[in-house]
């Protein structure tokens, strides 16, 4: 039987981008573990807010962090771990991406090469974070705890130079994305591969892995190009020529939980009819 696994981006996409609620998508959620469904969570957000989101959605399949500069596997009891991936504070853990310190004198390089008023997380107070990000005070300081990834904000966002930008980070061998609310200044490292480092692992279990994501973001594309079911959750703007490049894509117009939930169950009943969702 072919063996599905759903990887899904957060904000904006499982969560509400504004209230970072999901009980619009427990329908979909519950039909998933029913059917031992993994559901992988991929974001841009931090090990230390993952880990407290899954345990609340009751998710215990492996997640990405801060645009895929980690995978974490929860708990130690895990039979066959990645060579790759060491113990560390209660979880497996597999680094893609550059080590934090590395990105924030990165940013600091490139702000002042071009002269721009960048801020990043690391420029911020806690009520910063709080204030652009709408998280209350602790929320915000999980959301600090970066390792992989430095989001940032650039003042006058309009009229500055994108190309700058982006040619500055590459001379440092760094990648600039753009999420729903801020830049992300990372490694080489993004979504996509660690979605296909996920998937060889789950490939050493299981014959025929069929893969679900969903996103709402470009630093989704990475992993909705990998996708054999591609998911653009809510989409406000103008996404056509991504929807070219990717002619299986099913578009969402419902944002958030809701857009989510709809089309999971769509996916997931029609390979329920055809005997095709794959069981542990």
């Amino acid at each position: 039987m072919d063996y599905y696994i759903i990887f899904t981006d957060l904000d904006g996409t499982l969560l509400d981008h504004d209230t970072y609620e999901w009980e619009e998508a427990m329908p979909a959620l519950n039909m998933c573990r029913d059917l031992h469904v993994p559901v992988i969570l991929v974001s841009s957000k931090t090990r230390a807010e993952m880990d407290h989101l899954r345990r609340r959605l009751s998710i215990s399949s492996p997640f990405i962090t801060e645009n895929g500069g980690g995978i974490f596997f929860p708990g130690k009891s895990l039979n066959d771990p990645p060579p790759e991936a060491t113990f560390d504070k209660g979880m497996w853990r597999w680094s893609l991406g550059l080590p934090y310190p590395q990105l924030v004198k990165g940013l600091n390089e490139i702000r002042d090469e071009l002269g721009c008023d960048i801020k990043g997380f690391s420029d911020m107070s806690i009520k910063d974070i709080s204030r652009l990000t709408g998280l209350d005070d602790e929320a915000s300081r999980l959301a600090s705890m970066r390792e992989y990834d430095e989001p940032f904000i650039v003042a006058d966002n309009g009229s500055f130079d994108r190309k700058g930008l982006y040619e500055a980070a590459a001379r440092r061998g760094l990648t600039v994305t753009e999420g729903g609310r801020f830049f992300h200044l990372q490694g080489m490292n993004d979504k996509g591969q660690a979605m296909e480092r996920v998937v060889s692992w789950y490939k050493n279990l299981h014959k025929k892995v069929v893969t679900v994501a969903l996103g709402d973001s470009p630093n989704d594309y990475p992993m909705l190009e990998r996708a054999d079911h591609a998911v653009l959750v809510g989409a406000q703007k103008d996404y056509s020529a991504f929807i070219v490049k990717v002619p299986r894509l099913r578009v969402s117009p419902k944002p958030g939980p809701g857009g989510w939930n709809t089309i999971v169950l769509e996916i997931l009943r029609e390979k329920e009819e055809a005997g095709n969702v794959g069981q542990l």
